[in-house]
């Protein structure tokens, strides 16, 4: 139970809703108890007339009175179930509403390196499928929880106080059935975690194919995911069957062990009325109705079991990810102004999931509102300084300062608000083209999203969609072509207007007659704004203040655009190699 107790700051928030809950269980539960008593004084109506002890109009008039109180008591109870009910099992939509909240608000939290070392599926697997587990837990595990405790303190002393022999007969099947519903809810508990770590592994199955369909599609590969997709289902029929099979023993026992009671109580009830130790028939009936509500309760004990081992399982594996720490944290609670001035120190950075070291001892610094350009071969680590100045990952070794105040003493929120990015892989949200560029700055006006898109040269795409801005994107922009992703991710960081733009190879997948349209533009867009580019292009860098040429994590080369050009080197040999390309 150590895992639940992560949820008793919900309970504790809402502890009055429960009482009440818990109250109106007690009310729905005692007006049950009444129907009993009731039926037993109309079977001895029914006696006591045919031994003529009472009239006919009296009968009937008695009759008819403890008909109306057994439907009264049978409407007020299930009036009160209802709100049992609508109260206990809403507050446990709220815990599931907060719970969800609070997984997704610190998946948020976690840096880069965990997303790497986890499964997409597996991570929306336990925000939905284990939080519906522990939902359980927390609604219909108390409500019948309190039902059952109700009954059995209310009604198990009546049975004995009204006839004791037959009590405790009637009682005898009903520990055994609470036992092998037991011992079945703990081999439930066994294969249904089981199910559920399939779930994960299905769910990032189908995650992963449904993202790359496309990739599937130009290999040819539907027939092998078919038969993986079939192994996969072969796999979760195995467990679920296995879960099925156990599973199906639930009711079969508990009618069985119902009807021992029953016979129980006929043949006992029978002999002592026979012997003249019950004076009516009445009090036979009465506990065939008290047995056959005392069952369920009974084989509720078990089922409750079964809940709370599930919910434990599943809280535990919620827990993993809710006690994994965030590596960048956010040390400075006050807004820090960001102005734009950047600034390494010696910097070097490892990546621990690979090992690699992408920057070795890297020193540089850009004034307020400069152009810095960063070009290198693939693997040399240009875009792990995009990464660095963005917090993304905290250096390992070094310092990075922004506006010559080291970036950890900086406020995280005010720093990431300060940049505007365009990530190498342009990603996009299932939603419109007006909605993902808005993305940037919430409250933006239709004249600022579309002055912003014609800056990114791709207004004229977008017009030529037949529902224009409001064409709703597939997954991660699957609609658009690898260029205007781009270009939509770009004005996405425009629409922003940030002190510091961080452009990373945004312009890859653009012709150069666009990107030299987009570049001319940007340098409008951009003036008096800290601004990185990286890119393998020279075009994309000649206009900048100052270039960076990066290799094997290390400056090779620095200076401006004919800086370089007079030095042999790299940056020379590319310049003239893609201006050869450029005229043939």
């Amino acid at each position: 139970m150590k895992e639940l107790r992560h949820l008793n700051k919900y309970f504790k928030k809402y502890w009055f809703k429960l009482l009440i809950g818990i109250l109106i269980t007690i009310v729905a539960r005692i007006f049950q108890l009444v129907m009993p008593s009731f039926v037993k004084k109309s079977i001895e109506v029914v006696e006591n007339y045919t031994r003529n002890d009472i009239t006919e109009p009296l009968a009937k008039d008695l009759l008819l009175e403890y008909i109306l109180i057994i439907i009264g008591a049978a409407l007020l109870s299930g009036f009160f179930t209802f709100l049992m009910r609508q109260t206990i099992i809403n507050v446990s939509r709220y815990i599931e509403f907060d719970l969800k909240n609070e997984i997704f608000d610190h998946y948020q939290l976690l840096n880069l390196s965990f997303y790497k070392r986890n499964r997409t599926g597996d991570l929306m697997n336990r925000i939905s499928e284990d939080v519906g587990q522990v939902r359980l837990y927390a609604g219909p595990a108390i409500m019948y929880g309190m039902q059952t405790l109700t009954l059995f303190v209310c009604l198990i002393p009546l049975m004995f106080i009204k006839a004791p022999t037959i009590a405790f007969y009637s009682l005898l099947p009903l520990p055994i059935l609470s036992v092998l519903i037991y011992q079945i809810s703990k081999i439930i508990h066994k294969r249904s975690t089981k199910v559920q770590e399939y779930l994960s592994t299905l769910s990032t199955f189908a995650q992963e194919s449904f993202s790359g369909v496309s990739v599937i599609k130009a290999y040819g590969l539907e027939s092998q995911l078919n038969t993986e997709v079939e192994l996969l289902a072969n796999e979760g029929k195995t467990k679920s069957m296995d879960l099925a099979k156990v599973n199906a023993w639930f009711f079969p026992l508990m009618i069985l062990l119902i009807g021992i009671s029953n016979i129980f109580v006929i043949y006992i009830g029978g002999k002592q009325y026979i012997n003249g130790e019950i004076a009516s028939v009445g009090t036979i009936a009465e506990f065939i109705l008290y047995v056959n509500m005392l069952t369920w309760p009974v084989a509720i004990v078990g089922w409750l079991t079964s809940i709370v081992q599930r919910a434990e399982a599943s809280q535990k594996r919620i827990n993993e990810f809710l006690q994994e720490e965030p590596e960048i944290k956010n040390t400075c609670i006050e807004p820090t102004p960001i102005k734009g001035s950047i600034e390494f120190k010696d910097v070097s950075f490892t990546y621990e999931d690979t090992n690699i070291t992408a920057l070795k001892h890297i020193s540089f610094r850009i004034e307020e509102g400069e152009t810095v350009a960063i070009l290198g071969k693939t693997g040399s680590g240009k875009s792990t300084i995009l990464d660095l100045i963005a917090r993304l990952y905290d250096v390992s070794s070094g310092e990075v300062e922004i506006d010559d105040t080291p970036i950890k003493e900086l406020n995280l929120d005010s720093l990431r608000s300060s940049i505007g990015a365009v990530p190498q892989d342009a990603f996009l949200f299932s939603d419109t083209i007006k909605n993902n560029i808005k993305f940037g700055k919430e409250d933006a006006s239709d004249q600022e999203i579309i002055s912003v898109a014609k800056q990114a040269v791709v207004h004229e795409n977008i017009m030529g969609f037949s529902k224009k801005y409001h064409t709703i994107l597939g997954e991660r922009g699957i609609t658009l072509s690898g260029g205007q992703k781009q270009r939509v991710s770009i004005a996405r960081a425009l629409i922003k207007d940030p002190e510091i733009f961080l452009f990373d190879d945004c312009l890859s997948a653009v012709d150069t007659e666009t990107e030299e349209e987009i570049l001319n533009n940007l340098k409008k867009a951009v003036h008096k704004k800290t601004t990185l580019i990286v890119s393998h292009r020279v075009s994309s860098a000649k206009n900048a203040d100052k270039i960076l040429v990066l290799e094997d994590g290390k400056i090779l080369q620095q200076g401006t655009h004919n800086d370089l050009i007079s030095q042999n080197g790299y940056y020379k040999e590319l310049y003239f190699n893609q201006l050869s390309t450029k005229e043939n």
